[in-house]
């Protein structure tokens, strides 16, 4: 910070009619970031080059590349591979819903049953269990629905009746519940205890004060963690070669690229496509972030303007400070 005098220059201070100095100036200086700017450049240079040495080097194959990237088998597996997500979720959602509901209860029974299948399908792989789901009809031949210890009511054939889509999903959404269910407890925690105490007071029974009071609080916390799980599930569709399963969009461009000797620019292709469907959900899980957060806006704290810059300040006074 500089300091003046009274023999500070006439540029320093605004002169008065009478010809006496009066307030001082105060001079904002724009505060500089060189180090920063010079880190942008220096990522920028590096980001360039990749994408300079990726489109010049030959084995990425990039005719290849556009050759298959809208081939009808790859569009195919890409909505083979959406109906398993989609399907998947929704049972594993109403699992969870279940689940949490249990977790929740003052039944120790339930509590417990709850409790052990989050521990079993989080603490094994899900790769394991695709595998085990696709052994289903070696080890069940034939099952029975029915009472414990009495005739059933009627059988399966895992042969026949159960086809390896139906086991992916299957697979995938009973995993996947399991994470769901503790994404779903956290939310329904999170309303004030009150408001359940108030739809008890209005005559609700516990069930209605759940469904029509607490569940559509909870979901403005419940729709984030779920929108990154439904990420996932896309994702995680590709180990469904484990039951066996091969229409997906992973599986369908390796088989396509293996007779080919060159499976680099298919893996590119399933990439681009996982790109591009991960956007489309990420887009409708904003919306629905916004939808759920509706009347809540006024308890947020304000936004804080665009920071431009911080600065600092020459004054001039007659203190010498």
């Amino acid at each position: 910070m500089a300091s003046f005098g009274q023999d500070a220059p006439a540029t320093g201070s605004i002169p008065s009619p009478d010809g006496v100095t009066s307030a001082p100036v105060i001079k904002a200086v724009r505060l500089r970031h060189p180090w920063r700017n010079l880190i942008a450049i220096v990522i920028l240079v590096y980001v360039a080059a990749f994408v300079w040495d990726a489109a010049n080097r030959k084995a990425f194959q990039w005719d290849v590349y556009i050759k298959y990237l809208f081939d009808q088998r790859i569009s195919q597996a890409a909505l083979v591979t959406i109906e398993l997500t989609v399907l998947s979720m929704v049972i594993a959602a109403i699992i969870a819903l279940l689940l949490a509901v249990m977790r929740l209860s003052t039944n120790p029974v339930l509590r417990g049953v709850a409790w052990f299948y989050v521990w079993f399908f989080r603490g094994t792989p899900v790769y394991v269990q695709l595998v085990f789901w696709g052994l289903l009809s070696t080890i069940y031949p034939i099952i029975p629905f029915g009472l414990p210890f009495l005739p059933p009511v009627f059988t399966l054939d895992a042969h026949n009746g159960l086809s390896f889509f139906t086991l992916a999903v299957i697979g995938l959404a009973l995993n996947e519940a399991a994470y769901l269910a503790e994404i779903v407890r956290a939310g329904i925690l999170s309303v004030d205890g009150g408001q359940e105490e108030a739809a008890r007071a209005l005559g609700m029974t516990w069930t209605q004060s759940m469904w029509r009071v607490v569940i559509p609080q909870s979901m403005r916390v419940i729709i984030p963690p779920t929108g990154n799980e439904f990420i996932s599930m896309l994702k995680t569709t590709s180990l469904v070669t484990a039951v066996p399963f091969s229409l997906d969009l992973y599986s369908r461009s390796r088989d396509i690229g293996i007779p080919l000797f060159d499976p680099l620019p298919l893996l590119l292709d399933a990439s681009t496509w996982y790109l591009g469907i991960t956007s489309i959900l990420m887009v409708g899980q904003y919306f629905l972030e916004r939808r759920f957060a509706r009347g809540i806006g006024a308890a947020r704290p304000a936004k804080r303007g665009k920071v431009v810059g911080v600065t600092t300040y020459e004054i001039t006074g007659e203190d010498g400070q």
